[in-house]
């Protein structure tokens, strides 16, 4: 009697490469990581790591760059603090204090040269090993029913395996600014990936569909990824590694995430999620819609 196939291994780790210079946010941005930077009073990068968590992943590798150590000691306990917190009984202030240290196991590593996404996300072999992992961009948000890094580790259950990447439509004007998939389709929402086009002009955009927000990836990324030649620019590009995989007959998915994306990482996209954020808090939200319909402007409801 034949055995069926393996079951997969469930995803556990995952890697959020954070080193990027963060140059769209100069003068801000010399001392304080972008990924640092509050939608309200929580940074970029917890919530990154608050999807990982909430789809299970507890080991959390974060790629950092010299000078963005700060990225470490968010998630490391404060006792100083916590302690001058406890005398005061300020219990509230506590779990505030120690939330992001909760979320999951985090590692970080020190990408010490700054040579490509793909470069940054082999820096994390060591500790994810041989083992499936999501990456997720440590300044790109999906907000919706189901996080997005949910939907893609999902979408790799229900596919059988192989690797997944995050996509969104996109006009064609703007598809220099993504890596835009040429696939085949498989349903609705997903499609067989034949290759990942690094920021092509529009004019050689092969589709309207752009990576965005993170991949989950099986461990054979890293030994393409170490021997992959430089590509643009001289650097290893992620999106080159997957090519080559989906070259090699290794099934690579692309999947349209549900919800509303932000990239951080965009004064306007941060802004927008900042304003956004704001919006949907109890404390804060019919305060602050209440101050924008003085200036001026009107939500949807008022219309």
């Amino acid at each position: 009697m034949s055995e069926g196939p393996a079951p997969l291994r469930p995803v556990h780790y995952g890697v959020v490469p954070a080193g990027g210079l963060g140059t769209r946010f100069l003068p801000i941005s010399r001392t304080v990581p972008k990924e640092l930077l509050p939608l309200v009073d929580t940074p970029v990068i917890e919530l990154v790591v608050s999807e990982l968590a909430s789809a299970g992943v507890d080991r959390v590798v974060i790629v950092i760059a010299p000078g963005k150590e700060s990225l470490d000691a968010y998630f490391r306990p404060n006792e100083r603090l916590e302690h001058r917190l406890a005398v005061e009984f300020r219990q509230q202030d506590i779990d505030l204090l120690t939330r992001p240290e909760k979320l999951a196991n985090v590692r970080v590593v020190m990408q010490d040269e700054a040579k490509g996404n793909g470069h940054a996300v082999l820096q994390a072999r060591d500790l994810v090993g041989d083992e499936p992992f999501a990456m997720l961009w440590g300044d790109d948000i999906v907000l919706g029913d189901t996080p997005g890094v949910g939907q893609l580790i999902s979408a790799r259950e229900r596919l059988g395996g192989g690797s997944v990447v995050g996509c969104i439509r996109v006009p064609r004007e703007k598809a220099s600014a993504y890596g835009v998939v040429a696939g085949t389709p498989v349903d609705e929402r997903t499609q067989r990936v034949l290759a990942i086009v690094e920021k092509p002009k529009p004019e050689d955009a092969p589709s309207d569909l752009a990576a965005v927000h993170g991949y989950v990836l099986e461990p054979e990324v890293f030994e393409v990824l170490e021997r992959l030649p430089p590509g643009r620019n001289g650097e290893i590009w992620l999106t080159d590694a997957v090519t080559a995989m989906a070259r090699a007959g290794l099934p690579v998915w692309a999947v349209e995430l549900e919800g509303v994306r932000y990239d951080t990482g965009d004064k306007l996209g941060y802004v927008t999620a900042f304003v956004d954020a704001a919006l949907a808090r109890s404390d804060l939200g019919p305060l602050l819609a209440a101050h924008l319909r003085g200036r001026g402007w009107r939500s949807p409801g008022d219309r």
